[in-house]
């Protein structure tokens, strides 16, 4: 059935989905898996694509920016669609010295300055934290030519804004880098009782600058995360 949302019905979706923000980076992620991709999403320019991979189904559509967006398509996927598990492949911001741009990060767990996971359970601080088996396949497929790192990342809510020193701080406790969208996806599928990750390229470093991605590079060189995403996705 159709959601406010979503124009698919049950069947359209594989069991695992891939999720990029930009739809746009959706479909050229399907023409770049698949054979054969099918269109089963358009509404409002958010595109899906279901296609098979060595005989396996996978899914790909995009989730828009930020917490709440993401949370309206998890939950649509996992109650409506029969979905499973969702793994988010995008770009981050570094924030730990040990992490390069072009490396790639697999968050463990997700901190967040959001008030989405605090309203959840009263009274408790909710672990916003992936799937271990789904780390474990992606952590796995990594090649000696992959520069991988493990850990927690931060979801903000703001792109712009951020209290003076937290970044530093969070550098101080491991946080390995910055993003929008993790935390919220680990609550919605921890609520549902399904699977999640997020696996990211470094595209640019909070505290240096020199060999940020531009633009183009950041649609280019996701070949090593969206690899190990795959291979979580199909474990």
């Amino acid at each position: 059935m159709a959601t406010p949302h979503i124009n698919a019905e049950m069947g359209d979706f594989a069991p695992a989905v891939l999720m990029p923000g930009d739809p746009r980076r959706a479909q050229r992620i399907a023409e770049l898996l698949f054979d054969e991709p099918r269109m089963v999403n358009d509404v409002r320019g958010m595109m899906g694509f279901t296609g098979e991979i060595n005989g396996k189904p996978l899914s790909v559509m995009g989730s828009g920016m930020g917490q709440p967006s993401f949370s309206i398509y998890a939950t649509e996927l996992f109650r409506f669609f029969g979905v499973e598990r969702i793994i988010r492949v995008g770009t981050c911001g570094g924030i730990a010295p040990q992490v390069k741009v072009g490396d790639v990060v697999v968050a463990m767990g997700a901190h967040t300055d959001s008030s989405m996971n605090q309203l959840r359970i009263p009274g408790v601080n909710f672990s916003a934290v992936a799937s271990y088996n789904l780390v474990r396949a992606a952590v796995d497929a990594a090649s000696e030519e992959d520069t991988v790192h493990v850990g927690t990342i931060i979801s903000r809510d703001h792109f712009y804004f951020a209290p003076e020193g937290q970044a530093q701080k969070l550098a101080d406790y491991g946080v390995l880098g910055v993003e929008m969208e993790a935390a919220a996806l680990y609550g919605v599928a921890a609520e549902h009782g399904k699977e999640a990750l997020t696996v990211l390229t470094c595209s640019d470093h909070l505290f240096d600058s020199s060999s940020d991605m531009t633009a183009e590079e950041r649609e280019t060189r996701f070949q090593s995360s969206l690899r190990l995403a795959v291979a979580a996705a199909l474990s």
